[in-house]
């Protein structure tokens, strides 16, 4: 059961790509380069709501034409008034990323996280101690589908440390770094 002090926050107006596709009509996604993408049917509806290690994340929505995560170019997001502890994320990465999470304040303060991700591959392990939120059973192509490959999303937490204050976050600007979704959290820590 996820904790009271958690708010889930909408990316609609923020995705830019389209990484989850059906298996009739595979090259509608291209998470990556090479048109890779999820199988829709293995992950949470559009808009539904998950709970992954303590924390209930939103999955997006989708675009009207079919855009259904972030691929991160430095997006500035609105925070809700409140005291954060923690940004909690579900991601994956075209390869494994580190980047600065830049928190802005009311007060014109800056102040950088590191959020880093792994990568979204096959079978891949948590390079940063994230936890693994979901493995997908087979991987899209854009001609097939690979069932011995399983494509994975994170679920990773970002610190606050001056949680007071905050009313946005600027994302990184590293396309190979993609959020499904983001829950702020005021409180303890929990299992992410």
């Amino acid at each position: 059961m996820p904790d009271a002090g958690m708010r889930s926050l909408s990316l609609l107006e923020h995705v830019n790509n389209t990484g989850l596709s059906a298996v009739d009509d595979l090259a509608a996604a291209g998470f990556n380069i090479w048109g890779n993408s999820f199988p829709a049917a293995d992950l949470p509806a559009p808009g539904a709501t998950s709970v992954v290690g303590g924390v209930s994340f939103r999955f997006p929505e989708r675009a009207p034409d079919g855009r259904d995560n972030v691929r991160c170019r430095g997006q500035r997001i609105a925070v809700p008034e409140g005291r954060w502890d923690w940004v909690h994320v579900l991601g994956a990465a075209e390869r494994r990323t580190e980047d600065p999470l830049l928190l802005r304040y009311a007060d014109g303060a800056v102040r950088a996280q590191w959020l880093r991700m792994s990568d979204f591959w096959p079978e891949t392990e948590p390079r940063f101690g994230e936890l693994l939120a979901y493995r997908c059973a087979a991987m899209h192509y854009p001609r097939h589908v690979q069932r011995t490959t399983a494509p994975a999303i994170w679920a990773h937490r970002v610190p606050l440390t001056v949680p007071d204050g905050v009313v946005a976050l600027e994302l990184p600007d590293n396309p190979a770094l993609h959020l499904f979704a983001i829950t702020l959290q005021a409180g303890e820590r929990v299992a992410v």
